[in-house]
């Protein structure tokens, strides 16, 4: 486990005092053939919910992703709540619990579009904004796995380069975590980063958008903790005014109290001041979890703030940029922000998580989403493996699932790690990207106007047509249906909805359907509805 989740762990065990009994209860009673969803990203890949879920408490963990208060099912009914509540099921059962109000379903149609658009329009309509449109028409590149803590402008300048010499398609392109001096802090570290300025600008020169790694964080032994101490702008010790100290993956630290509108100008103050010094164009907004905020020996400037609550207010820091990113969530969908699945692990059982938690985020209101990293996101799983071993068959088939997505992202350096024929594969599948991005920027701006998902649950697409336990395919909008090889076989079984297909190799299928499709690992099979 890394240093992140093993943090976010102990903050869950200290609020387990939290699943005590709840006022209110529910036992929903199935329809014939129903079946939920919702509740979680984390949880993407135990929807639909069936036999049994362990107790989840929304307002508790948030397994390093967003949480939403919402409930769909296959039956067109839906369960919000505005407060955070916790639910299970237990023998196919569900069953609600809250300390806000009993809570009973709505019935909004037939199917699980119906319930999820009705949710949309009246709880997280769509603002009519979007990311910047780059997020979507070309693939982006994160420093993380190849620099990890080392971020510097050398090495930097060196991935970008790379990415131009090895012929794959320039977007946006991030900085991760340790650039700052330190946290709270928001210049560079002068021995890493002897001209960011400089760096910045040609970085811009070659095509590229800049975005850095930030976090609600202060470090406490610094000027900016006494000003903003002084000016009442951090999260207190309970009863005191004196800054409380926050574990984190990363440390000790003290926190910015966004519920002060004050606080929120004054941080998005300095990140314009960035902007403004340095040229960046955006930032990756880590952190905000839930857990962080739990200890109830904490003091908001907003009394009447939960954990949940100050999750969000980071979440709303970054409707002011338009190139933002986010990984940990409260509500917030139809909203103009990126939000990343959490950090994957570098295996096999890791690419098979990436479609049904995308699916999720798109169930629960998070349009513009990101399938994490190519080959994972999470640092630790690469660490101790022999990175002339790596298995390259894993990190093309991880970027094909990327390709046909509304964001595909690499952080591993593909030009480093494959050789000659698997880096092409994944030049292609970049190239494929780039030219699906028109499309995929097209329902991004659908997004936009009507909240329906970018990628979706083929049994929302295609209703009681037996889709409801499909969690190895998509849709991409309402015209490709993509299947992805998510194993180390060539081969997989694909289910065509009725109408005429086309694949991505010109031959033609009639549905309803299932076939079995050869996939060479330089095949993604996709299908095109052409009737």
């Amino acid at each position: 486990m890394t240093r992140k989740s093993i943090c976010l762990l102990f903050l869950v065990l200290l609020a387990l005092p939290c699943f005590a009994a709840s006022k209110y209860e529910s036992k929903i009673t199935s329809l014939e053939g129903e079946k939920w969803w919702g509740g979680a990203v984390g949880l993407g890949s135990k929807m639909p919910f069936e036999g049994d879920l362990r107790l989840f408490d929304l307002s508790v963990e948030n397994l390093n992703n967003q949480n939403v208060p919402l409930l769909l099912s296959s039956e067109g009914r839906y369960i919000w709540s505005d407060k955070p509540f916790s639910f299970q099921v237990e023998n196919g059962e569900l069953r609600l619990y809250s300390d806000y109000e009993k809570m009973e379903p709505v019935l909004a149609g037939r199917t699980l579009k119906d319930a999820y658009m009705a949710a949309s329009a009246k709880h997280f309509p769509p603002s009519g904004d979007l990311p910047d449109p780059l997020f979507f028409s070309m693939p982006q590149y994160n420093t993380w796995i190849e620099l990890m803590y080392n971020q510097n402008q050398e090495d930097i300048l060196k991935y970008a380069d790379h990415v131009l010499e090895n012929d794959f398609p320039v977007g946006v392109f991030m900085v991760d975590d340790n650039w700052q001096k330190y946290y709270g802090n928001f210049d560079f570290k002068p021995e890493r980063f002897p001209d960011p300025k400089g760096m910045i600008d040609r970085l811009h020169r070659q095509g590229f958008k800049i975005m850095f790694w930030i976090c609600p964080f202060v470090s406490p032994d610094s000027p900016e903790f006494r000003e903003l101490q002084q000016k009442g702008f951090l999260i207190k010790k309970k009863g005191t005014n004196e800054a409380a100290i926050i574990p984190w993956w990363n440390g000790y630290s003290a926190c910015y109290d966004l519920s002060n509108p004050a606080a929120a100008e004054h941080l998005k103050q300095q990140l314009r001041g960035m902007q403004e010094k340095y040229g960046a164009d955006g930032f990756k907004f880590d952190a905000g979890d839930i857990g962080h905020y739990n200890d109830p020996e904490l003091e908001f400037y907003d009394k009447s703030a939960t954990s949940v609550d100050m999750c969000r207010y980071w979440a709303k820091i970054g409707l002011d940029f338009p190139f933002n990113e986010y990984r940990a969530g409260w509500k917030m969908g139809g909203e103009a922000l990126v939000q990343r699945l959490g950090d994957k692990d570098y295996s096999w059982n890791a690419v098979g998580l990436l479609i049904p938690d995308m699916i999720a985020a798109g169930l629960l209101g998070y349009a513009y989403a990101c399938p994490d990293m190519i080959g994972g996101g999470q640092f630790a799983s690469f660490l101790g493996v022999d990175q002339t071993k790596l298995d390259q068959e894993l990190i093309v088939r991880s970027c094909q699932v990327h390709a046909l997505m509304p964001m595909m992202q690499f952080s591993v350096a593909p030009w480093r790690i494959l050789d000659e024929k698997h880096l092409a594969i994944c030049r292609e599948y970049a190239r494929l990207h780039e030219k699906m991005g028109a499309y995929i920027l097209e329902q991004a701006y659908h997004a936009a106007k009507t909240g329906e998902p970018i990628i979706r649950h083929m049994e929302y697409a295609f209703p009681h047509q037996g889709f409801v336990d499909c969690k190895d395919q998509f849709m991409l909008g309402d015209r490709y249906l993509v299947a992805p090889v998510l194993t180390k076989e060539h081969t997989r079984k694909v289910m065509l909805p009725e109408g005429v297909w086309v694949d991505d190799t010109g031959k033609k299928f009639k549905g309803p359907k299932t076939i079995e499709v050869t996939a060479p690992l330089e095949r993604l099979p996709w299908f095109e509805k052409v009737k």
